[in-house]
């Protein structure tokens, strides 16, 4: 597998071409600078000592060979990374810890930026180690600064205040103006955390805050809105109530993951946060890559336009007092795989579709039999990855996606039911006569709440399958379905005051305006989720794209390592430990495979491959599989617990290498979903 991708491509002829013609030279750096036997053999090359608190927040700067961190020491410092050594060491003038460091682009890396939770913003001019300008315009944490090489003397912020402010060192030296202010339409709580800029398209941003939503501005449109804002103030054109303007008509898509939503009321009760802590672009400027605090990593392909499937459902089931989660639009009554009729949910007639399906490739075949071993043994992230990974070789092949559904109903991670429920729609839009995808989907939306809509889809089944109406998986489904509507009904009052399904939050402080519900509605499922890591614990955790091509994804964690999956496959390749409590920087270098981390320790790590002659097994976890789950467990563990966790407390079951707890979900679904096929 590890040569898998260099086994396509000429290495001789390649690097022949790199001496001889000159516009190679670029393609052979971005295709081979990481590759599966480097990230192989990735292992600490060195550690940087000179900070004496976290370091929080790491930069490098466009040529790559220099480094910039901050810390909780208030102090920044540039590094060269290649002799592992600081060229610079300086106090920010910041009175709390830095949280962002950014060269300002076309600066030589002369001009460097620092943002801190004292609230303030500093410009400092590292040739004469001086603060050359300060910024005190928020009234929260600064948590991260963005930059764009098109706009040169141009910075943005994000702080806890909920505002996104820009900078121009040309125009105001001394105060920034607001760019977008959150609080407007989401209530006074909400805090920005992360921002990013689109390298191919500068005039785009990325904005991660508190909640499941991640925001796409257009910054032209949000310049000429404020714009517009504040001459109607400067004329004196007012209402006698707050209501600030909408935001324009495409000035801003949402992304969220389709699932999360729904779960906002149950992570709620357990103190658990939804708050998205680093948001990056692919360096193609295609993809958005989110680090959701309190869940997973997810990516979002921006070209596309997939709505949640859970933003699709029929509305009938929901009660009177419930928040409706999204508009149903269909074409021709079918909208991602689902057919939304007036009478409820129904799925795609049986026998009006070819339900044949070729024959895999002998390899693939053994891949799924492997994959299929691994579900007989239980293991089921080990099924779900072989399984992923016969898909990227065969797309189109369903049985392929109803296999992976049952590993994922069966693994139970967060967020597996909606992936699951995504793997069983492709299924049945292959293969319309798919009997188990069409159970397992019943089942996992009565797992996400969806208990009507699974009743309709159960009813579905059952006229579509006859001859499996009354097996005992049927009739144990129906059982439960009728239990918790029967529960449903029972609570209704309480569900009028919160519904399975709420955009909106409740509090005066917290209120949503309807424009933000309606853009909310509006927004775009996911294309990729990653599992494994745990972020629960700090806000400042990043993911981020490693590859020019951007071949894979890395994060950190709170169990003091580092993740790395492929990005297609979105398999888990490798696990090293990167700090001894909590790893939250990431930073690949921009053409080397080089990657600086950092996190509570008071250090900054540098890897890269290894020489094969090194033993490099010290810093490499394993057992990926115990860790992953480790974490699962932890991500949903009671917040003492977690607490007394990054105290030094063992708890059992947090720490543990065993595995998770019984899962007798589908023990009775008989011949229904009994094994993958």
């Amino acid at each position: 597998m590890c040569c898998g991708n260099m086994a396509k491509v000429n290495i001789t002829r390649d690097l022949l071409y790199r001496q001889i013609k000159e516009s190679s030279a670029v393609g052979f750096e971005r295709h081979y600078h990481v590759v599966d036997p480097f990230v192989g053999r990735l292992g600490l090359e060195a550690e940087l000592l000179g900070h004496s608190g976290c370091v929080n927040c790491l930069e490098w700067n466009e040529k790559g060979d220099l480094l910039a961190s901050g810390s909780d020491d208030q102090h920044a410092i540039v590094w060269d990374p290649f002799r592992h050594k600081a060229l610079l060491s300086m106090h920010t003038g910041h009175t709390a810890n830095v949280f962002s460091v950014k060269f300002l682009p076309h600066s030589g890396d002369r001009i460097l930026i620092t943002g801190a939770a004292d609230s303030k913003v500093h410009v400092h001019d590292l040739s004469v180690k001086e603060t050359i300008h300060m910024f005190g315009d928020h009234t929260n944490r600064v948590k991260r600064i963005a930059t764009a090489p098109l706009w040169p003397n141009t910075f943005w912020s994000a702080a806890e205040d909920g505002v996104i402010r820009q900078y121009d060192l040309r125009e105001n030296s001394k105060h920034s103006e607001v760019l977008i202010d959150l609080t407007e339409y989401c209530g006074q709580l909400v805090e920005a955390k992360c921002i990013s800029i689109n390298p191919q398209n500068n005039n785009y941003m990325a904005v991660g805050a508190s909640g499941p939503f991640v925001r796409l501005y257009d910054i032209r449109m949000m310049q000429n809105h404020r714009k517009t804002l504040k001459s109607n103030a400067s004329a004196g054109i007012h209402t006698f109530c707050d209501r600030q303007t909408p935001v324009p008509d495409g000035a801003v898509q949402y992304y969220v993951a389709g699932h999360l939503p729904v779960k906002l009321p149950d992570y709620n009760n357990r103190l658990r946060v939804l708050v998205a802590t680093y948001v990056t672009f692919s360096p193609d400027g295609t993809e958005l890559l989110v680090n959701m605090g309190g869940e997973q990593v997810y990516l979002f392909d921006l070209t596309s336009k997939q709505r949640p499937y859970t933003f699709l459902l029929p509305k009938k089931s929901l009660s009177s007092g419930e928040v409706q989660n999204g508009k149903t639009t269909t074409t021709n009554g079918i909208s991602n795989g689902l057919h939304l009729h007036s009478n409820g949910f129904r799925l795609p007639d049986t026998k009006t579709h070819n339900s044949q399906q070729m024959d895999l490739l002998p390899h693939i075949e053994k891949m799924k039999q492997q994959a299929n071993d691994a579900f007989a043994c239980q293991h089921w992230s080990q099924a779900i990855q072989l399984y992923s990974r016969a898909i990227k070789q065969a797309s189109k092949n369903a049985m392929l996606y109803g296999n992976r559904a049952a590993a994922y109903m069966k693994r139970k991670w967060d967020g597996d039911h909606y992936d699951a429920l995504r793997d069983c729609l492709k299924a049945i839009s292959l293969n319309p006569g798919h009997l188990k995808a069409h159970f397992r989907l019943a089942r996992c939306l009565f797992e996400l709440k969806y208990v009507a809509e699974a009743l309709d889809c159960l009813n579905d089944f059952k006229g579509k399958f006859p001859e499996q109406a009354h097996s005992s998986a049927c009739d144990a489904l129906d059982r439960d379905i009728r239990a918790a509507l029967f529960s449903k009904n029972e609570n209704s009052d309480d569900k009028k005051s919160g519904g399975p399904i709420r955009l909106r939050t409740s509090g005066r402080k917290d209120s949503v305006s309807e424009d933000e519900l309606v853009l909310r509605e509006r927004s775009y499922d996911y294309k990729s989720r990653y599992c494994g890591h745990c972020n629960t614990t700090t806000d400042i955790k990043e993911a981020t794209f490693f590859g020019s091509n951007a071949q894979y994804i890395v994060s950190g964690s709170d169990d003091g390592s580092f993740f790395i999956w492929e990005k297609d496959t979105t398999n888990l390749v490798r696990i090293l430990q990167g700090d001894e409590s909590i790893v939250n920087c990431l930073q690949p270098h921009p053409s080397y495979c080089f990657l600086a981390t950092s996190g509570i320790e008071a250090a900054v790590k540098l890897w890269n491959p290894r020489p094969e002659s090194e033993d490099i097994n010290g810093r490499v976890v394993e057992d990926m599989e115990s860790a992953s789950q480790a974490n699962q467990r932890r991500m949903n563990a009671d917040p003492l617990e977690v607490m007394l966790l990054n105290m030094g407390y063992r708890i059992t079951g947090l720490t543990s290498s065993g595995p998770g707890g019984s899962d007798d979900e589908d023990s009775s679904e008989g011949q229904v979903q009994c094994r993958p096929s």
